[in-house]
Parts: C-alpha cells; structure tokens; sequence
C-alpha cells in the first residue's frame, strides 16, 4: 500500500458458476482485493467488498481519490453508501464497447428494413419491360444490402481515409436513417 495511487478500479468477471470481485489500484495494477463467489453477485457482495475495501484503506491512512468500475447495476448503490464522496466514473473501455454495440445494432436494423423493402418478384426470367426494370431495382437493393453488412465497420471507425469517406458515401446514398 506504500505506492497506491489513490485510484481504484472496481469489477466483476463472470466464469460459469463462478464470479471473481475485484478492487485493483487502477494506475499500478496491484490487486487489492478480491472474492470468489459461487452464485451471481448482488448488491450485498458488492457492499461487503466496498467495504472491506474502505476500511483496509483507512487503516493506513491512504486517500482515496477516484474509483472506476464497468457501468453495471451492481455499482451506484454500494458506492454511494459505502465510499461517498469518492468521486466515480466509468471504464472508457465499456463505454466505447456500448456504443460501438449501439451503432452497429443499428446499421443491423436499418440493413433490414432496407432488406424488407425490397420488391417481391415473380418466379422465373423477367419478359416484360416492368419486370425487368423491377428485377435491376432488386439487384440494386441487394447490392446496397451486401455492401452495408460489408462495410459496416465503417459506422464506427474513428478515423477515415478518402477512400473510406467515398465508399460511405456510395453506400449510405439514398438510405438517410443511415448518415446519420
């Protein structure tokens, strides 16, 4: 405890039946404490470690001056009871993953909404002139569809090239829930 930083980061990892609380100096990665459960964490376990934790800390006289954990249920109650006045925030790392997992849910959605609105087509060649210009509009859509699950990477990339501006261009024209 000589080094803390006064930062700690505060988390559960599920493995099967088992779950494995954590409270780790955040700029050493020292572990400070920890449990293994064999049942799902609540609100108790996560009280009683907090707490465990609180003590150990002031026993030695260390300050607490920040705690992170992944944004979880499990979080808000115990720590505002238990370590108030700590100022707390959450893992940049599970914010980001969140919002990537937003974006990309939608551009699933939107992928098939664009799917369901493509135009039934009859059975076999396409004779007549309606048919066959119902028939490119189909292969159109479908192409835009294919290209929208290919390059969905593109809804989340931090950074572009040209190439990368143009080929989102190209595949969100004409659709505009997808700029956005």
């Amino acid at each position: 405890m000589a080094d803390f930083s006064g930062y700690v980061a505060a988390d559960a990892l599920d493995d099967g039946p088992f779950c494995l609380l954590s409270a780790v100096d955040h700029r050493c990665h020292k572990r400070l404490l920890s449990d293994v459960l064999d049942h799902d964490p609540t609100h108790e376990d996560s009280r009683a470690l907090l707490g465990r934790l609180k003590t150990a800390l002031e026993a030695r006289d260390v300050t607490r001056l920040g705690i992170t954990t992944n944004g979880s249920a499990l979080s808000p109650t115990p720590l505002a009871e238990v370590l108030s006045g700590v100022p707390h925030q959450l893992c940049q790392c599970h914010v980001v993953k969140a919002i990537v997992k937003a974006v990309l849910g939608a551009v699933a959605s939107a992928r098939k909404r664009l799917a369901a609105q493509h135009p039934q087509l009859p059975r076999g060649r396409p004779r007549t002139p309606a048919a066959k210009r119902a028939a490119r509009k189909k292969k159109r859509w479908d192409q835009k569809s294919a290209a929208v699950d290919t390059h969905r990477h593109l809804f989340v990339k931090h950074y572009w090239s040209k190439r990368d501006r143009k080929t989102f261009g190209s595949i969100t024209r004409g659709c505009p829930q997808l700029q956005q």
